[in-house]
């Protein structure tokens, strides 16, 4: 039976791999304020940032979809692994070795599938990059050569090479403990006549990573004629590697694409070897399929989707280019940054351009030159004879539909302008009209019946305005005194416990009005009280998260939990003023509670319950005005 991490390790992991640096293997974090940070969410598709992340509690939470957590949580929602697989995973990075309770540790059982396959990809790699440098890989070496990569090159790139026997790389993972049922899982291997073979043999080898860095599948590159498989040959669909969801070089270029917010999307592993080695390292490649909505999701967090991003395409000039070209623009408008294409010289690559003419040659490439929307229209109305009236009607027939889609009403326009510019129509009104006439047509079919969305900033910029979420937490009527002050008290409660603690412990329940806010108040409680948080902060949040109820509760903490203050100087004042209307607020409704009680039963309340009634009245209010004289001093 595999064997519960001990709860001190667990607290190591946690403590020794800061939140926001492992978030940003995944986004683009800037400063927000208040010593947290924010980005576009990795959860839920958004134009502007709702994801905050406090490095100081460890915690995240966006505003939009409310999820939240520690880091732990994060790791394990946006790469679908269990807490345990999260906690090896994080602790390996950390070198933290940890300890196994209730059965000790079997590391070939006990550790997650995710990790498995992670790992036999990375010992996968290395023994390929091993066998790049012996004589039968002679021929991928004088590949790499021939194409302007020496061998620091391929060793930047993990670029490494895959005997042409039947089960080398199997009968070397089986020595390092893989099981054959994780060798034909990872994808690694395959079902021979007499079990498992080499998925990959006699080729060079590109390791594919996620944007953590991990080794998830491979690109392999026919090198022999009697070879009959495909010229390139990737990794199947596995538990780790969807080809729809990785870039590659992704892992190398994604601290360059959020800094400079420009991305640059190549066709080819070499084709990125190229780029990178020239100087423009925000170059990526999809592995064996059309760039789609996936990729899209992967870009937009790390380009933070600001005035300035751009993406730059640079297929080929060829059919296939060009048809690659017009399905990247169908995908346009899920990005909220500038596209653009580039088109290298005589219709060259990079890999063959950089060889051919240098590395300036690369880096001038992919400077922009034509926004995607204009290579798309020229390419649909260059097919029609626009010097006849039939050609020219012809041509906005098939591109009218295309600009219809564009959701933004102030670019549809400007493009549709264009677009009659492009086929010669000087009655320009007539393609706006037209085109709007399609837009209409398509959202009384139920393609969007929101109407053009308002201009976006930035210019002309092709943007898909998604229907802001739901939140799916608890509703509460913040308009309400009480609750804003609640939640304020709250706060200061979970990110500065110093501030209000030991007084906010003796707060029962009762004291919160909104239902919510009593279920946090009573994780609080539940956790030791805020009291718990000046000795450990985060140790003390993982406490009230580990007490929440349900998954509402828990997003509402760290929700809680991240977000700023309403105050300009959070001090002891600041706190003492929410600790005092609380309490005051609780006080004035007990007074009520018990003055109603009495209206209600006017003449038949028995003397000694009357008695009692107004002396806990007269008690309340005497407190009540000692809290209005001395503030907090009267807690």
């Amino acid at each position: 039976m595999a064997g519960r991490i001990n709860d001190d390790d667990v607290k190591a992991v946690r403590d020794a791999v800061p939140i926001d640096a492992v978030v940003s293997e995944y986004l683009q974090l800037r400063n927000a304020g208040g010593g947290n940070l924010k980005g576009l969410c990795p959860f839920h598709d958004e134009k502007s940032p709702s994801f905050q992340v406090s490095p100081s509690k460890g915690l995240f939470h966006c505003f939009g979809c409310q999820e939240g957590g520690d880091t732990i949580a994060f790791v394990q929602k946006i790469d679908h692994l269990t807490f345990a697989e999260v906690v090896e995973r994080l602790a390996a990075k950390a070198g933290i070795t940890l300890r196994y309770e209730e059965g000790g540790y079997n590391p070939s059982h006990q550790r997650g599938e995710r990790i498995r396959l992670v790992e036999a990809h990375k010992v996968a790699a290395e023994f390929y990059v091993e066998q790049l440098n012996g004589p039968e890989a002679e021929i991928g070496r004088k590949f790499l050569a021939d194409r302007g990569f020496d061998q620091a090159a391929a060793a930047h790139f993990g670029v490494g090479y895959s005997p042409a026997g039947w089960d080398h790389l199997t009968r070397f993972l089986r020595g390092k403990g893989f099981s054959d049922k994780e060798l034909i899982t990872s994808g690694l291997s395959q079902d021979g006549r007499r079990g498992p073979i080499d998925r990959f043999r006699g080729r060079l080898m590109w390791p594919i990573r996620d944007t953590a860095g991990d080794v998830v599948g491979f690109g392999a590159r026919k090198l022999r004629d009697d070879d009959n498989g495909p010229k390139y040959l990737n990794t199947p669909e596995t538990p780790i590697y969807k080809k729809s969801q990785v870039l590659y070089g992704i892992d190398l270029a994604k601290k360059d694409i959020a800094k400079s917010s420009r991305a640059v999307v190549v066709e080819g592993y070499t084709d990125v070897m190229a780029c990178h080695l020239a100087g423009v390292t925000t170059a990526i490649a999809t592995c064996g399929t059309a760039f789609g909505g996936d990729h899209i999701k992967i870009l937009r967090r790390l380009l933070m989707d600001n005035g300035s991003a751009r993406v730059i395409f640079t297929f080929d000039g060829d059919a296939a280019g060009q048809k690659a070209a017009l399905r990247a623009f169908e995908d346009d408008q899920k990005f909220a940054a500038e596209t653009y294409i580039a088109i290298a010289p005589d219709n060259m690559d990079p890999c063959d351009l950089r060889l051919v003419k240098g590395d300036d040659a690369v880096r001038d490439l992919v400077e922009p030159r034509t926004p995607l929307f204009e290579f798309a229209l020229r390419q649909i109305v260059g097919r029609y004879d626009l010097e006849t009236p039939a050609g020219r009607a012809a041509a906005l027939d098939e591109a009218a539909p295309v600009v219809a889609k564009i959701k933004t009403g102030s670019v549809q326009r400007e493009v549709a302008v264009q677009l009659a510019g492009f086929i010669g129509i000087l009655d320009q009104e007539y393609v706006v009209h037209r085109i709007n006439q399609l837009a209409q047509w398509a959202r009384g079919r139920g393609g969007d019946r929101r109407g053009p969305a308002p201009a976006a900033r930035g210019g002309a910029r092709h943007q898909q305005v998604q229907a802001a979420p739901v939140p799916s937490g608890p509703a509460l009527n913040l308009r309400s005194p009480a609750h804003r002050t609640e939640r304020e008290l709250l706060k200061l409660a979970l990110q500065r416990p110093e501030l209000v603690a030991p007084a906010f412990d003796a707060y029962g329940s009762d004291e919160f009005t909104a239902p919510p806010y009593t279920a946090v108040r009573e994780c609080i409680a539940e956790a030791g009280g805020a009291e718990q948080g000046l000795a450990d902060s985060r140790e003390y949040l993982v406490r009230v998260l580990d007490a929440t109820p349900n998954e509402s509760v828990r997003k509402l903490i760290t929700e809680l939990a991240v977000e700023v203050f309403h105050g300009k100087s959070i001090d002891e004042t600041y706190a003492g003023e929410h600790l005092v209307k609380v309490r005051l607020r609780a006080v004035d409704r007990r007074i009520n509670d018990v003055q109603s009680s009495l209206a209600r039963l006017g003449s038949n309340v028995a003397p000694d319950h009357l008695a009692a009634a107004q002396n806990e009245v007269w008690v309340l209010q005497q407190y009540a005005q000692t809290l209005r004289n001395h503030g907090a001093d009267a807690l």
